[in-house]
């Protein structure tokens, strides 16, 4: 059974950093795309950041409220992906999720991935 196990989540500063991480079970890690996820309370789960099985050219996508903020890289030898957050604005204040799809390109829809989960608290004070 794979397993996503998300870990960095805390309480910051507006204008600090946090970076996340989310250690996954699966062997074949490498042949995922893997997302980030976020919601806040009293809203639906919103996209993040995607990167592609390969992380390659044209593999990588940001929501455009993040965009030039947070940097999501994954590291296929220690079956983990990363979301780094800098710049943090108390309207990132949310649950962070990570998820996990066999399609093969960097994908922002929450239905297209296939495993989640149980999510870290990140919030950011003004």
């Amino acid at each position: 059974q794979v397993q996503l196990v998300e870990s960095g989540g805390g309480l910051v500063q507006a204008g600090g950093s946090l970076r996340l991480s989310c250690a996954a079970s699966m062997r074949t890690f490498s042949t995922y795309t893997m997302g980030w996820f976020r919601q806040a309370p009293g809203k639906e789960r919103e996209f993040v950041a995607a990167i592609s099985w390969s992380g390659g050219n044209g593999q990588y996508a940001y929501a455009d409220s993040v965009k030039g903020r947070f940097t999501i890289s994954r590291d296929n030898a220690k079956n983990t992906v990363y979301l780094q957050m800098n710049s943090l604005k108390p309207e990132d204040t949310a649950v962070y999720y990570c998820a996990a799809t066999r399609i093969s390109i960097a994908t922002i829809s929450p239905a297209s991935y296939v495993y989640w989960g149980q999510g870290t608290q990140v919030t950011v004070s003004s």
